[in-house]
């Protein structure tokens, strides 16, 4: 008999010992908001910074399309948002390098960002913005050779908020491949209905 309630005794200990033990692991690991605990916010970039941080000299956009995509990215952060005068001036710095040596050399520096900045208040005083942008399928770029250079044509359509207003810009670019391959954009226009 005492070998029995020895046994149960024993029985009995171990559940219990279980049961705390349990019991610990369950409070140790439950979601228990703590008092004032900090936790660190992520910094979130704004579209102005990434669209600087892209290193052109590594990373330049491999076709007419993506050449023009960048553009459109770089334009919806000039007429977009809010940036300070050094981010229209990095803005300006970086689509200058997308664009063709005969197209930069059509202006200086600063007559260019006298200009752009000009554009952007215009923009921004008439309250438009460009909602979205899409560039020609990869398949409809049209690709040819001209005077020794490689040569590319696609349009890209605009859609353009002022207000309550909804309309679409359709725009054509002309692209020209340098000496190291990158297509670079020579000139466009809007096109004509």
């Amino acid at each position: 008999m005492k070998r029995a309630a020895g046994t149960k005794a024993l029985i009995l200990g171990a559940v219990m010992v279980l049961l705390v033990m349990g019991y610990y692991y369950y409070l140790s690991n439950r979601n228990v908001p703590q008092p004032e605990e900090t936790v660190p916010e992520e910094e979130v970039l704004t579209p102005t910074q990434e669209v600087l941080l892209r290193n052109l000299d590594t990373n330049y956009p491999p076709s007419p399309r993506e050449v023009v995509k960048y553009f459109s990215q770089i334009s919806q952060c000039f007429y977009n948002e809010e940036n300070t005068e050094e981010e229209i001036e990095a803005l300006g710095f970086k689509i200058r390098e997308l664009y063709d040596d005969e197209l930069v050399a059509n202006q200086t520096e600063e007559n260019y960002l006298a200009s752009l900045k000009f554009d952007i208040e215009e923009f921004k005083k008439n309250n438009r913005m460009i909602s979205s942008y899409a560039p020609s399928s990869s398949v409809d770029v049209e690709t040819f050779s001209q005077d020794g250079y490689d040569w590319a044509r696609l349009y890209c359509i605009y859609g353009i908020k002022q207000g309550e207003l909804l309309y679409n810009s359709n725009m054509v670019f002309i692209l020209r491949k340098d000496d190291q391959g990158h297509y670079k954009i020579y000139g466009w226009k809007l096109v004509e209905e």
